[in-house]
C-alpha cells in the first residue's frame, strides 16, 4: 500500500535543538513566530497552570484530595504543543498534562473531581475532542492512531497530538503505535515531554540514543527535538508538525526537552533519587520565568498585569475549589461504582453491594485522604474510607 513520504519540518530554530528564547528571555531568531498579544495569551495560560498546580499541591497535602501528577516546569512544553491544535484536532494526554487540559477548556473543578477519586472529573463537553487521562504508561498512544486512522478514513483534515513521557518510549505499545503511524501514513503528532526522569529512572538509562527524536527514522517519518522550556520554539515546531497532519503529511515526533522541576506525583519524594544542585540548576531554565522575561523586554509586561493575572487565578481557584468540594460532600452516592461494571450485575456484585449499601447506612464515607504526609514519605491516596465511628454506637 502507498503511502504518501513525508517531508521533515522546515528549520524554525538554531542549532540541533529547535530553540528560539535563551534562558533570559533574548530572542535567538531575526522575528518571532507569533505576534506578542498572542505570546501573551500563552504565558497566561502557563502561569494559570502553574498556580493551580501549587494549589493542589497544597490541597493533597492537606488531605483534601488524592495524589496527582504535577506539571510543574512542564508548562511551555504543554502549552506551546496544545496551542498548534484546532478544536478538530484530537488531545490525547497521559496523566501529567493539566496545562494542556486548562488550555482546551477542562475547568478546574473537574481536574479536582478526578484527584478526589470521582468519576465526572473525566467528562468533558460532549463536542470535544479529548480524551480523559490515561494512567498506563504509553497506552494512549495506541488511542492516538486509532482516531487518526479514524479521520483518515472519513478525509478529515485534522490531526491527533499524543502526550507521553521519556520512560514511555520504553514501552512496546509506544513503538508499535509509531510504527503503525508510519506505516499507514497517520497524522499524529507523538509529543515526547522528555523530563529527564521516570520517576527515579534517569533519562540516560531509558535508551543509549541521544536524542530520543531520533528514532523517528526508524518508523519512517520526521523527528525533531526542541528545547520543551521556549513556548515559541514548542508552538512553531508543533506548528509545523499539526499542519502536516492535516494535510496528510503522515506523523511527527517532537522530543521536548524539559524538566520536572516537583515530584512524579505526591507519592513520591525526588529528594531520595536526585540532587539539589541538578535541580537548580534546570531552575535557572524555568519557562515561566524566561516567557516573562522575554514578553518585558518587548514592553508587552510588567508587574502590575503580573499582580492582576495572579488575583485572578487566586479568584478562581477559590470558587473552582470550593465548588468541588461541595460537590463532592453532597453529590456522591459511592455505591454508584458498583452499577456501571456490567449490563447486568451479577450476584456475586449484587451481594457485595447489598454489604456496602448496609455498612454504609447513616454514614459518611467519602472524605479526603486523611493519613498525614512526611518528608520522604508517601502521601495517602484514597477516597472511600471508613468514617469513625460515632457517638454512642
Amino acid at each position: 500500500m502507498a503511502t504518501k513520504k513525508a517531508d521533515p519540518p522546515a528549520p524554525c530554530g538554531v542549532g540541533d535543538t529547535v530553540r528560539m528564547l535563551d534562558e533570559e528571555g533574548a530572542l535567538l531568531v531575526k522575528k518571532p513566530p507569533l505576534p506578542d498579544e498572542r505570546v501573551v495569551e500563552l504565558y497566561r495560560h502557563m502561569v494559570r497552570a502553574r498556580r493551580f498546580d501549587a494549589r493542589m499541591l497544597k490541597l493533597q497535602r492537606q488531605g483534601r484530595m488524592g495524589t496527582f501528577a504535577p506539571c510543574f516546569g512542564q508548562e511551555a512544553a504543554q502549552v506551546g504543543s496544545i496551542a498548534a491544535c484546532t478544536p478538530k484536532d484530537w488531545f490525547v494526554p497521559c496523566f501529567r498534562e493539566t496545562a494542556a487540559a486548562l488550555y482546551r477548556g477542562a475547568s478546574m473543578r473537574s481536574i479536582l473531581l478526578y484527584a478526589m477519586g470521582l468519576e465526572e472529573g473525566t467528562v468533558g463537553p460532549a463536542d470535544a475532542r479529548d480524551l480523559p487521562i490515561s494512567i498506563p504508561v504509553g497506552g494512549q498512544s495506541s488511542h492516538a492512531v486509532g482516531l487518526a486512522w479514524a479521520m483518515k478514513l472519513r478525509k478529515e483534515k485534522a490531526g491527533a497530538i499524543v502526550y507521553f513521557g521519556d520512560g514511555a518510549t520504553s514501552e512496546g505499545i509506544v513503538h508499535e503505535s509509531m510504527n503503525f503511524a508510519g506505516v499507514l501514513g497517520l497524522g499524529v503528532l507523538f509529543l515526547c515531554q522528555n523530563n529527564q526522569w521516570a520517576i527515579s529512572t534517569p533519562r540516560r538509562q531509558q535508551a543509549a540514543a541521544v536524542p530520543l527524536a531520533d528514532r523517528a527514522r526508524m518508523y519512517g517519518f520526521p523527528g525533531v527535538q526542541v528545547d520543551g522550556n521556549d513556548v515559541l520554539a514548542m508552538w512553531s515546531a508543533c506548528d509545523e508538525a499539526m499542519r502536516r497532519a492535516r494535510e496528510g503529511g503522515g506523523a511527527t515526533l517532537v522530543e521536548a526537552v524539559t524538566y520536572r522541576r516537583g515530584v512524579h506525583t505526591t507519592a513520591d519524594d525526588p529528594r531520595v533519587y536526585r540532587s539539589e544542585e541538578e535541580e537548580k540548576s534546570w531552575e535557572r531554565k524555568d519557562p515561566v520565568d524566561r516567557c516573562r522575561k522575554y514578553l518585558e523586554k518587548r514592553k508587552a509586561w510588567d508587574a502590575k498585569r503580573q499582580e492582576k493575572l495572579e488575583a485572578d487565578i487566586d479568584a478562581e481557584m477559590q470558587a473552582e475549589v470550593q465548588a468541588a468540594e461541595d460537590y463532592r460532600a453532597g453529590s456522591v452516592n459511592p455505591l454508584e461504582m458498583f452499577d456501571y461494571v456490567y449490563v447486568g450485575m451479577p450476584p456475586y456484585l449484587k451481594q457485595q453491594r447489598d454489604e456496602a449499601e448496609a455498612a454504609f447506612s447513616g454514614r459518611n464515607v467519602v472524605v479526603g485522604a486523611s493519613a498525614p504526609w512526611k518528608p520522604g514519605g508517601a502521601a495517602a491516596v484514597g477516597q472511600l474510607e471508613e468514617a469513625p465511628e460515632e457517638a454512642g454506637r
